[in-house]
């Protein structure tokens, strides 16, 4: 069976890095506690208290063998050393115009934990990055939206 690779910036990777040492540093320590207190409050099977906080601990379990599993399938891409081909590229920044209201976006292609569209960032699996990986400036591109088919050109490619 072949392991899939996670793709992500080194940004991305260093962000995922932190949000597992702050679980296990601080919020897993955290929670154990409030388990603790809360078993000391006696009967455990009428007890809200130690239920929230065992099912915040799962929560917690949950989310460190997520991060621990990107981490490991890892793919990190630093598009500054793949070369300036003109194509757009996992990493690269795009700068779009979209030909029915002439208005100019942009976005820069990241891995999926990445992606935050308020600050111009899409997954590699978007529609949109699909649609542009591997084009170069001067291209024009369909992008299927869910409202409906949107033009654009490609204006420029940042690494």
């Amino acid at each position: 069976m072949r392991v899939q690779r996670e793709p992500m910036t080194k940004n991305g990777f260093d962000q995922l890095t932190k949000e597992l040492k702050q679980i296990k540093a601080v919020d897993r320590p955290q929670v154990v506690q409030e388990i603790e207190e809360a078993r000391a409050h006696g009967d455990l099977s009428e007890n809200a208290e130690y239920e929230a906080a065992k099912e915040k601990q799962a929560l917690i379990q949950r989310r460190i063998a997520e991060i621990e599993d990107k981490l490991a399938r890892a793919d990190v891409i630093d598009p500054a050393r793949q070369g300036d081909s003109g194509k757009v590229i996992f990493g690269a920044t795009v700068i779009l115009l979209e030909e029915e209201d002439e208005t100019e976006k942009r976005y820069q292609i990241v891995g999926e934990d990445e992606a935050d569209i308020r600050a111009g960032k899409i997954s590699v699996h978007s529609p949109v990055a699909r649609a542009v990986i591997g084009k170069e400036v001067g291209d024009e591109v369909k992008i299927r939206t869910p409202g409906g088919e949107r033009y654009y050109e490609i204006l420029d490619v940042l690494f």
